[in-house]
């Protein structure tokens, strides 16, 4: 077997080092978005917003096509998060109006 080359370990290296940053933003990004879960659920407002997605989506289809980024692979990654948090909201919602029915209780 032969020894890998330099080159290549630099190289995976970057990419660890890259993807180690992606999680970390995630992870902050979805911190975020709880906070605008509880808000939304405090609010009564629902966990779904289609017209901020779709303004959302178009931006970093946009900032995808300017950083040389498959603006399709873009979108759907984006659509994932954005299902994910979506769901994040709704389990926050119905958190929230159990809490409510037990004070009533």
């Amino acid at each position: 077997m032969s020894e890998t080359p330099p080159e290549l370990l630099r190289l995976r290296q970057s990419i660890d080092n890259i993807d180690a940053a992606l999680i970390h933003l995630l992870a902050e990004r979805f911190k975020a978005t709880q906070s605008v879960g509880v808000l939304k659920a405090r609010m009564d407002l629902p966990p779904a917003d289609p017209a901020r997605e779709e303004r959302q989506i178009a931006r970093l289809r946009d900032l995808a096509d300017t950083a040389g980024l498959d603006p399709v692979f873009a979108e759907k990654f984006l659509t994932f998060v954005i299902a994910e948090v979506i769901h994040h909201h709704e389990q926050i919602a119905h958190e929230q109006a159990a809490g409510e029915q037990g004070e009533t209780r």
